[in-house]
């Protein structure tokens, strides 16, 4: 039974100041929970209307279909609930390619970026400071489990990007990605959904690369970030299995 303290402790964790806090974040749904249980996440706590999930932690709680709505983000809630630890950050490898996010807004946008890298075989995904955090319950569910197999990091992207090899940027106004020579390794940078690059991190860049409107009409102002991210990698890793 759900007892007072943990719907309090899980209802706080809905909030970046409360994770950081407790260095814990929430897992929901059958199939993102075992991600995380096949992963190397240490599991703190589940909650379940499923007894078959006691096998895996020793702080189970058998919870009816009304307790975990108590608890769930979901409107109809999915069999199980989870907490995990936020793991310590690793460091980037930088001689890959590597992807970096400025200032991404949008929850969906990351957790759908973060499964792209995972399908691309990005393996460090790294974030400046003003970029949402990943642990947010919309990042963790967009993400389906991808959390587990990408390298996710927050930096000054001003710093680390400074002593970077080669610094890729998606503008609106670069040269057409069907047309650069892109290499294999280097950093491809992605702005803020309203407002881009910003103009320090421009400073940084390289090579500036957009990917061309070929409708009649030229009208759409812009692709949505988590769009232009999957077809960027595509473009990145079809170059570099042509070569």
């Amino acid at each position: 039974m759900l007892t007072k303290n943990q719907i309090k402790l899980i209802h706080s964790l809905s909030q970046k100041k409360f994770r950081v806090q407790h260095q814990m974040f929430v897992v929901e749904g059958v199939k993102v929970v075992q991600e995380f249980l096949n992963s190397n996440y240490k599991l703190v706590e589940v909650f379940s209307t499923d007894i078959s999930y006691s096998k895996f932690s020793s702080n189970f709680t058998k919870v009816s279909s009304k307790e975990l709505s108590k608890i769930s983000n979901f409107s109809s809630p999915n069999k199980v609930l989870a907490t995990f630890q936020i793991p310590s950050p690793s460091k980037v490898n930088w001689s890959g390619l590597v992807l970096a996010l400025d200032a991404i807004n949008d929850p969906g946008n990351l957790g759908t970026i973060i499964r792209l890298c995972d399908w691309f075989g990005i393996g460090d995904l790294v974030c400046s400071e003003t970029t949402v955090d990943c642990y947010n319950s919309k990042v963790v569910q967009s993400s389906m489990g991808s959390h587990s197999r990408v390298n996710i990091t927050y930096a000054n992207l001003e710093i680390v990007l400074a002593d970077s090899k080669v610094c890729y940027g998606a503008f609106m106004d670069g040269v057409s990605i069907y047309q650069e020579e892109l290499a294999e390794t280097g950093v491809i940078v992605l702005g803020n959904e309203a407002n881009g690059i910003s103009k320090e991190i421009e400073a940084l860049m390289d090579s500036r690369l957009s990917i061309p409107r070929f409708g009649s009409f030229k009208q759409t102002e812009s692709l949505n970030v988590a769009n232009a991210a999957a077809i960027i990698l595509s473009e990145f890793k079809r170059n570099v299995t042509e070569m």
